[in-house]
């Protein structure tokens, strides 16, 4: 039996290196500045994107890739494998899962001896996402089958979480993300919004008057949510803060195992400059 192969989305902020060793397929979101049109992280860096962000009058806007993109990778993975596991970021903010389960129909429906496509919901983003897609991946690199894969990560899912502390609701808000309510108390009181994705939902969780204050609030939510089995701190254009958040984690965690990387061009679309959070995976009592 062949090794299964995973596929995930750009959204998932997996640092190149990792997803080169591991094998895992990032199949890019799209950024839009009026009619240009760039692939996240292929087309356009990190670094370039918010460059961009802060200098263009145009207000980015983001969109999924296409089913016929996922028909296009999968059908190549068939040239080395049968077995395909499928993992995406949160359905209710971005049409990834929809595009990758429409492509998986068309196929098995073209082919329904061919390939085996698993296609979940990690009901997650960021490297809420990036962990369950590294953890599928070692599991493949051990033989584990697809269903097998399937029930690990479903077990995994309720144990991944993310919180963000954003520089200002301004982007998410014109983005969609939040309500326009959430900004004017934003606004009004000049505060660091704390974020967090609970059932889909971007909600916001508090309102802090400083960035030190905030970094301490969302060590001290991490390390009081139970003991930790893998640590992500993810930042846009802020790397100071990251590292702030990484000395608080480091005081008390494994500091040889706490992962620093930068968010892309789609998700940094809606967050903004000045963000900073944290994606960790709880372990089991």
């Amino acid at each position: 039996m062949s090794q299964v192969r995973i596929v995930t989305d750009s959204l998932s902020d997996i640092p190149d290196d990792i997803a080169q060793e591991l094998d895992i397929v990032r199949v890019p979101c799209y950024i839009h500045f009026g009619d240009e049109s760039f692939r996240d992280r292929v087309d356009l860096s990190p670094t370039e994107f918010y460059r961009k962000l802060q200098t263009s009058p145009i207000v980015p806007s983001t969109s999924q890739a296409s089913p016929g993109t996922f028909l296009d990778i999968f059908g190549e993975l068939s040239n080395t494998t049968n077995q395909v596991y499928s993992i995406h970021s949160v359905k209710t903010l971005t049409g990834m899962y929809n595009s990758a389960r429409l492509a998986t129909e068309a196929l098995t429906t073209a082919d329904p001896l061919g390939m085996q496509i698993q296609v979940v919901d990690s009901q997650a983003t960021s490297m809420g996402l990036g962990w369950l897609a590294i953890y599928a991946a070692r599991a493949a690199r051990y033989g584990y089958a697809l269903d097998e894969i399937t029930e690990l990560i479903a077990d995994v899912i309720p144990r991944t979480h993310c919180i963000a502390m954003l520089d200002t609701l301004d982007y998410a808000v014109r983005g969609g993300r939040l309500g326009k309510g959430a900004a004017l108390v934003g606004g009004l009181l000049n505060v660091k919004p704390i974020i967090s994705l609970v059932s889909g939902e971007v909600l916001l969780v508090e309102k802090i008057r400083t960035q030190k204050r905030a970094v301490e609030r969302i060590a001290d939510i991490v390390l009081g949510s139970g003991p930790i089995q893998e640590l992500a701190i993810i930042h846009a254009a802020a790397p100071e803060m990251a590292e702030a958040l990484r000395k608080h984690f480091a005081e008390t965690w494994f500091e040889e195992q706490i992962m620093v990387c930068e968010t892309g061009p789609v998700i940094g679309a809606h967050t903004g400059p000045g963000a900073v959070g944290v994606a960790w995976v709880n372990g089991k009592y």
